[in-house]
């Protein structure tokens, strides 16, 4: 159920007189006093309710008794992709990174609000279904503090392990899980491009305010994306080859910026394209991947022969 069922319910609730709790809300919907208590800070700093708690009555009342609530409607799903927006313009460190976190702000507090942008462009981030169900369900395990079951696969093959989320954390147009396996001090960060299955467990675990390692709260530097020189067998209609923003254009021949190597020698592996043209070194590292590949493969190859 979305919580804005919960919040009309509990404006209702102050609006009667009855002066609703924590308490009165999670036994209401049958959650916890937790998610109850994040639904009154929501109401109170995204939808801008003027409540004041009276401890006489133990429950909250309006200091303004003229607030109405927006008028805002969205399915479970629309906020889901908010959420998952806000997120990633959130952690957003390039060209035009502060106008972009100010829409990671807008997003974040559900208004409707106009922000002029004036020429900005923003970034353009895709939301692939089952990573956006992946970012839900880690945000959630971090949220009740509790293990999730990951099946990963990278370069080095497929596995398996339990996980204690502490963080999500976006760097150069990838999303990443930081937490720990056993230790808190030896964090990782799982990618989520990566992850093949994700499921929460019951185990809990305790979290810490100082758990978190500072390395991951630093902020990233601003810098300047990769260009990439590339002919391509089509013309391109739009200013994106597949997600990749396209800075100019010469006949079949486009310049196209990118962040993350990796990520983009991924995507060259399944994309079509005629040849590289620079740089140099995205080229080596391309043939360095197809050539350890390759060897891979004949490898395994030569063990099923055996």
């Amino acid at each position: 159920m979305s919580n804005m069922h919960r919040i009309h319910w509990f404006d209702e609730q102050i609006r009667g007189g009855r002066f609703p709790n924590s308490i009165g809300l999670a036994r209401e919907f049958e959650i916890s006093r937790r998610q109850a208590q994040r639904d009154i800070e929501y109401m109170a700093s995204s939808l801008r309710a003027p409540l004041v708690y009276m401890a006489k009555y133990r429950g909250y009342c309006y200091e303004d008794q003229t607030f109405r609530l927006p008028h805002l409607y969205m399915t479970e799903e629309e906020q889901r992709v908010l959420k998952y927006l806000a997120h990633r313009y959130r952690h957003y460190n390039y060209d035009q990174a502060d106008a972009v976190k100010r829409v990671a702000h807008l997003l974040e507090r559900f208004t409707l609000e106009e922000q002029q942008m004036g020429s900005h462009e923003l970034p353009v981030f895709s939301a692939p279904p089952k990573q956006l169900q992946f970012f839900e369900l880690l945000s959630h395990a971090i949220a009740d503090l509790r293990r999730v079951h990951i099946h990963y696969r990278d370069h080095d093959g497929e596995q398996q392990f339990s996980l204690c989320p502490l963080k999500m954390i976006s760097q150069f147009n990838a999303d990443y899980v930081v937490g720990y396996v056993a230790d808190p001090v030896q964090q990782v960060a799982i990618r989520l491009e990566g992850i093949v299955h994700v499921s929460i467990l019951d185990e809990r675990f305790e979290y810490r305010s100082d758990a978190l390692l500072g390395g991951w709260e630093e902020p990233l530097p601003v810098r300047k994306p990769f260009v990439a020189e590339i002919r391509l067998k089509e013309l391109q209609q739009m200013d994106l080859w597949q997600g990749y923003r396209i800075q100019a254009r010469q006949d079949l021949i486009y310049s196209i910026e990118f962040y993350d190597t990796d990520a983009f020698l991924q995507h060259l592996f399944i994309s079509e394209w005629e040849e590289i043209l620079s740089p140099g070194w995205l080229r080596r590292k391309l043939q360095q991947s197809a050539e350890g590949l390759i060897d891979r493969l004949a490898i395994q190859r030569k063990q099923n022969v055996e």
